[in-house]
């Protein structure tokens, strides 16, 4: 098996190649949704080349997006160049997880691969945190069944929203500050948005746990997740491959059905 895995967030969107046995490759790029089928395909086989693979060397493709207006290109690069129908979160692909929300239909995909990632490595009733554009706090039984969750604004877009609203704000990279107490605009800034969003999950990941009533293992996961680490102990493990993994543990459940 050659695998292409697409996992599309608004922002980035991560392609990885999986052997059979292990990820041999993956790449990111930034999500287009107006990228066609053949741009994907020419950007695709020049980085496949420079690790001595072939468009032509991957026999099954899985696809998770939340960019609906980029399925169609994305199924037709499978189509067109992989010579296979993909499994597509959402419409082919089935997950063996129970959705236990009132629509499951409007469940993310990312947070439902999300889920069957966090499940297959870590037992119990977990909160997943997903740093992204959004951040999210999905909560998976300990089934693996979804129960739903909390969407927040993500905290580069907070800080984009600062800068846009306020005339005088400047627009500042996110960083930990030393202190909370801020000394000049940068660095109140910096503090604002950075330890607000420590106090966001930590506040969240109280009242999920007080709501909930059992204990629950809290693992984090996204682009800026790396940025909190070791600044709150309410997070017990940060986990990058967290959606490369769910989508892997979906093609197999999916192969194995067939």
């Amino acid at each position: 098996m050659m695998l292409l895995a697409i996992e599309q967030g608004n922002t980035n969107t991560l392609f990885g190649v999986h052997d059979g046995t292990e990820w041999i490759a993956q790449w990111r790029s930034a999500t287009d949704s107006s990228r066609t089928a053949d741009e994907y395909a020419v950007w695709l086989a020049q980085l496949l080349s420079m690790n001595g693979l072939q468009l032509s060397g991957l026999n099954s493709c899985i696809i998770s997006s939340v960019v609906p207006q980029s399925i169609f290109n994305l199924r037709n690069l499978s189509r067109r160049y992989l010579h296979v129908e993909p499994l597509v979160i959402g419409e082919n692909a089935e997950l063996g997880i129970p959705i236990r929300i009132d629509k499951p239909s409007e469940a993310g995909a990312d947070r439902l691969v999300n889920a069957i990632g966090a499940h297959v490595v870590y037992p119990g009733t977990l909160i997943v945190i997903d740093s992204g554009t959004a951040t999210t706090f999905d909560v998976i039984a300990e089934d693996g069944g979804f129960e739903g969750g909390v969407i927040a604004p993500g905290i580069n877009l907070s800080m984009e929203a600062l800068h846009q609203a306020a005339a005088k704000l400047p627009r500042v990279a996110i960083q930990k500050p030393q202190r909370v107490l801020g000394k000049d605009t940068v660095g109140a800034m910096q503090s604002g948005v950075f330890w607000g969003y420590i106090a966001l999950i930590e506040g969240l990941i109280s009242r999920l746990k007080a709501e909930w009533g059992a204990p629950m293992t809290v693992v984090a996961t996204g682009g800026v997740a790396s940025l909190f680490h070791g600044a709150t102990m309410a997070i017990d493990h940060f986990d990058p491959d967290l959606t490369i993994r769910g989508l892997l543990e979906i093609h197999r459940r999916n192969s194995a059905a067939a």
